[in-house]
């Protein structure tokens, strides 16, 4: 029997000596058009898009588009101008996966 097949993802740097206590998966879905809005996360987030079309951009960075099997970092304490679906028509699903702190329960900040 062949071994599984592993694909790399993303590899993404979580700055010096990371705290990393426990992590928080969720599925989120944004509607079509949608946008999450101006934010930033108080932990680093990593993420993989399972449906539909995201527009990234990072603070200082240019814009991205994400597709289906594509993979994001979101860095901590970095402002996130926008993740947004960009579709008018479908909805876009994503899963984020929260790389917590200890005692840290926030997710995200809207700025």
């Amino acid at each position: 029997m062949n071994p599984p097949q592993r694909k790399t993802l993303l590899e993404a740097p979580l700055g010096q000596s990371p705290s990393i206590a426990r992590c928080r998966m969720a599925s989120i879905e944004l509607a079509p058009g949608q946008a999450a809005g101006l934010h930033r996360h108080p932990c680093d987030v990593v993420g993989y898009i399972v449906s539909g079309t995201i527009r990234l951009q990072i603070e200082g960075q240019p814009e991205q588009r994400l597709c289906v099997g594509d993979a994001f970092h979101e860095p901590k304490d970095t402002v996130i101008p926008h993740f947004d679906n960009a579709s008018c028509d479908e909805p876009a699903v994503f899963i984020a996966v929260y790389l917590l702190p200890e005692d840290e329960d926030q997710l995200i900040e809207m700025l």
